[in-house]
């Protein structure tokens, strides 16, 4: 039994707790230790979140037994997709297994009382579906883009039908692609049922934003998360503003290069300073990023000035087995590593 400080992945609270041994498995107990309890020096959180994998585009057998506990699929044919999250659920697909997959944003803490709590390996699987574009509109051209990957919206009454589709198949939350630079962008009417329709699903809308003012209409539109942090411009300080009160932000800085990852790092350190909040993501399956937790991403936040505890808060952990960082001023997620029943022995 040691105290022990612990990231709360309900709210992305530091707590201090109490981890013990339960049936030869660590648990960490929501509650304050004894103050002669021998402390556990470090910090433990629960596996990391990529909140941008495109799982049919990489060997996702090999997200089995790395820090990442819960990635979102944002982008993909639904049917594949929904067999793979079974799949997984069921224990098959070479160890990668996930409890029941909930929304894209929710949490709950690393307590004994989890609904369910997965051992080291364990990734959930959440997905969005099929991009939702206008007719021609991106990523439809794009030979990447798996068979069934793109399900493409004529009007108002078939974005109605396109987000019932996405949530019949399993999708948790839904994507509307909105790249002004390869093709047409849903027009503002278009844009606002499908979200009305993915609100009365409860599902939030994620959107790919790209070209100059794509990025603060889809969030005027009603989208409360951005697949990529904006990348075609620098935004004014009042449009940061803005973004940091009613969006959240997906990083993916490491897919860029030259002055797209400038703008990229630029706005996100802005909007981290103005209290918007990032999350940890890669579009794992743009080119060759790696299966599993992605340094070239990690420095790159920590060059937008995410670092150390607050660097973890971005990773969102799930809840589930506690993963241990030991302690020192630079807190390195890539260090992370299961605790065990011996790291309370004492």
């Amino acid at each position: 039994m040691r105290a022990v400080t612990y990231l709360d992945s309900r709210d992305g609270a530091w707590r201090e707790g109490v981890a013990t041994v339960v049936g030869g498995q660590v648990r960490v107990h929501d509650e304050p230790p004894a103050p002669d309890m021998p402390r556990l020096e470090g910090v433990l959180t629960g596996g990391f979140t990529d909140a941008h994998v495109h799982l049919q585009l990489v060997d996702h057998a090999k997200l089995s037994g790395s820090p990442l506990a819960r990635v979102v699929d944002l982008g993909g044919n639904p049917d594949t997709l929904a067999r793979l999250a079974a799949a997984a659920r069921a224990g098959h697909n070479s160890g990668v297994l996930t409890p029941t997959p909930t929304s894209a944003g929710e949490t709950t803490p690393i307590r004994e009382d989890s609904p369910e709590l997965c051992p080291p390996g364990v990734v959930e699987v959440v997905f969005a579906g099929a991009f939702l574009t206008p007719p021609g509109g991106y990523p439809s051209d794009r030979a990447w883009a798996p068979e069934g990957a793109v399900r493409e919206v004529a009007d108002t009454a078939d974005a109605a039908r396109a987000v019932a589709e996405m949530k019949a198949s399993g999708a948790a939350v839904i994507k509307i692609a909105g790249n002004s630079t390869a093709g047409p962008v849903f027009t503002d009417d278009i844009f606002r049922v499908l979200v009305a329709q993915a609100a009365a699903h409860g599902l939030p809308v994620v959107a790919h934003a790209e070209g100059r003012g794509e990025a603060q209409r889809a969030v005027r539109l009603g989208t409360t998360r951005l697949a990529h942090a904006p990348f075609s411009e620098r935004l004014t300080d009042a449009e940061i503003a803005a973004q940091a009160t009613s969006a959240v932000w997906i990083s993916t800085l490491a897919i860029h290069t030259g002055e797209a990852y400038a703008i990229a790092v630029d706005n996100v350190r802005r909007f981290h300073a103005a209290g918007g909040t990032v999350r940890y993501g890669t579009d794992m399956g743009n080119g060759p990023t790696p299966v599993g937790l992605n340094p070239r991403e990690l420095d790159a936040l920590r060059e937008a000035g995410i670092d150390g505890r607050k660097l973890l808060r971005t990773l969102d952990p799930a809840p589930g087995t506690p993963w241990y960082l030991t302690p020192g001023d630079a807190i390195d997620p890539l260090d992370a590593r299961p605790l065990t029943p011996i790291d309370l022995e004492a």
